[in-house]
């Protein structure tokens, strides 16, 4: 079969979830003997591409990107909608000729991709990674930190989502309030909405419905956790949805035995404040630091003011700021760490880091939040905590600390087995069992 593989950007320059199950669903592809190209973008903002239409190999799999600064964003409508891109999205398809056109990512694409994918009469079939199919700040959060239902009737919490962002849950009562009526009173009447609001609040107020009628062009998707099976069906998608775990490839030796008298702590993701470190650092400094260190693997140019305040939470402990490494090292660094803390403050989905540690015997510390937790036994390979409470992730931790040698112990429990091989084959049962559907009706 030749697979179109749509996603929203690409190696080498992004390298990160969504990317990297791309990539990997490419090469095992190749390998059964199918014929996959992938097509991507560049983000309007990054630099611009000699040609518009770009081509190269990753893996010995054919890319062509095209270069979205030619379409750059008017307005947030041109975020999920974007009817320009159609005339680019029918040349490829035209020249591409799949049997199958699969979407990783729409985000750059937009709903103009399912528009003309329908009109091919090929099979169309996506891999949901993120809440993009029905959330506009693609967390599926509010503005307070917790979590979200999705769009209201009204969309105003849509609304305080795109205008209300940087208050965060610290707000005052006041504030709060505020928020919360000016959302509501502009989302049932924009006509009242400040001018330069207008466009975007009718926008966002459009978005779920013309997705969700969008996403009908769909034979099927896949999804990598059941909780965001779940969020997706609660979303009113009909869509036929399917579990799908991601597969891992990496170096499972045991891990060697590390230094006595002190639990090695690691953290490896975005220095940002949702991936939550400075919860981390808070139970650190609350804990008696000769019993811990820490790793910390991201890059500090991410987020430079974030960046400098986990630094200042972070003086008089044992913690080092290592940057990033290839993907190549990842056995490498987790085989250094007795435990992996994941604390984030968002909703997380099937994180790799998370998976890979597992792979690795790395016992984990997760944020307690649906798409991670249905991977943990908790007190077997690792343990939750009340997500955003550095409190409880003291205590977590603290137990490491207590029972010396539970990490060890842990370790030898902790175990992933899917593969990248896996994974490549369940894909392609699912292709084949959407197109004997497609031939039966």
């Amino acid at each position: 079969m030749r697979i179109a593989l749509f996603v929203h950007c690409y190696y080498p320059e992004h390298f990160y979830g969504t990317e990297s199950y791309t990539r990997t669903l490419a090469r095992e592809l190749l390998a059964l003997g199918h014929e996959p190209v992938v097509v991507t973008a560049t983000f309007a903002g990054e630099p611009r591409q000699e040609d518009f239409i770009q081509r190269y190999a990753i893996d010995g799999v054919r890319v062509i990107r095209f270069d979205r600064n030619r379409f750059p964003d008017r307005g947030l409508r041109d975020t999920f909608h974007l009817p320009d891109l159609a005339t680019v999205h029918r040349t490829l398809l035209d020249e591409i000729q799949p049997d199958i056109i699969h979407v990783c990512h729409l985000l750059n694409h937009t709903s103009a991709l399912l528009d003309v994918a329908r009109g091919t009469g090929k099979p169309v079939v996506a891999t949901f990674t993120d809440f993009f199919g029905f959330c506009f700040n693609n967390k599926l959060s509010t503005v307070d930190g917790t979590r979200c239902a999705g769009p209201n009737r009204s969309r105003s919490n849509c609304v305080a989502c795109a205008y209300f962002s940087h208050d965060g849950a610290r707000a005052g009562f006041g504030r709060r309030i505020a928020r919360i009526a000016v959302s509501e009173t502009v989302a049932r009447m924009p006509r009242l909405a400040p001018a330069n609001w207008r466009a975007n609040v009718a926008a966002l107020k459009e978005r779920p419905g013309h997705l969700s009628v969008a996403y009908g062009a769909y034979a099927g998707a896949l999804t990598p956790t059941r909780f965001l099976m779940n969020a997706y069906r609660a979303s009113g998608l009909t869509v036929p949805l399917e579990l799908s775990r991601f597969g891992i490839d990496i170096d499972r030796s045991d891990k060697p035995p590390g230094p006595s008298g002190r639990t090695r702590l690691g953290f490896i993701g975005q220095l940002a404040r949702h991936k939550g470190l400075h919860l981390l650092l808070c139970a650190m400094r609350r804990l008696d630091s000769k019993q811990f260190s820490l790793d910390v693997y991201g890059d500090e140019t991410m987020d430079p003011a974030y960046a400098r305040e986990v630094r200042q939470l972070a003086e008089g402990l044992e913690v080092v700021f290592r940057g990033t490494f290839p993907v190549e090292r990842t056995a490498e660094v987790l085989a250094a760490m007795d435990v992996l803390v994941i604390p984030s403050t968002w909703v997380e989905n099937s994180p790799l880091i998370l998976l890979q540690a597992l792979a690795t015997h790395t016992p984990v510390v997760i944020s307690d939040v649906e798409g991670m937790n249905e991977f943990i036994e908790e007190g077997r390979n690792g343990f939750g905590f009340t997500q955003g409470s550095d409190a409880a992730l003291t205590r977590v931790i603290g137990r490491f600390a207590a029972e010396p040698g539970l990490a060890r112990a842990m370790s030898a429990l902790t175990q992933y087995e899917r593969t990248s091989r896996h994974m490549a084959a369940d894909v392609v049962r699912f292709y084949e069992s959407v197109q004997a559907k497609r031939q039966a009706t």
